[in-house]
């Protein structure tokens, strides 16, 4: 089987943690069908930012490497930014640089927050 790399987006973290039943989660279920799992250092820090369970984080991102940001991804969110501005369609500061992550990286962005993360062109959304 191929190996295919997805960037997850802070939105499958936090279903993750918060979902009893861990089976049902998007998360569990990219796991169980062999996806490589990639993130933003702008995920990590929004999901650590809310952190009330420092050892289960610790076990969550375990498996997941962690994207430093810099300076392509800079460069693609400034072109996304402007994009989206010049069409009166700016989202979230940080959904921008997550969405850079991914384009820089050639892959795509799996999210439960699908509507903002839309407007971006260049932006490939894994089908959920």
């Amino acid at each position: 089987m191929e190996n295919r790399r997805v960037l997850i987006d802070t939105s499958i973290f936090i279903e993750y943690f918060r979902k009893e039943n861990k089976q049902k989660t998007l998360l569990y279920r990219l796991t169980k069908e062999g996806y490589t799992l990639i993130t933003s250092a702008i995920c990590y820090f929004e999901y650590m930012s809310g952190s009330k369970n420092r050892e289960f984080d610790k076990l969550l991102f375990e498996n997941v490497e962690v994207l430093s940001f810099d300076k392509n991804q800079a460069y693609i969110a400034s072109k996304i930014y402007q994009d989206l501005k010049k069409k009166n369609t700016l989202i979230e500061f940080r959904d921008i640089l997550i969405s850079s992550s991914a384009i820089a990286q050639e892959i795509p962005l799996a999210t439960l927050n699908r509507k903002h993360f839309e407007r971006i062109e260049a932006l490939s959304l894994l089908k959920i």
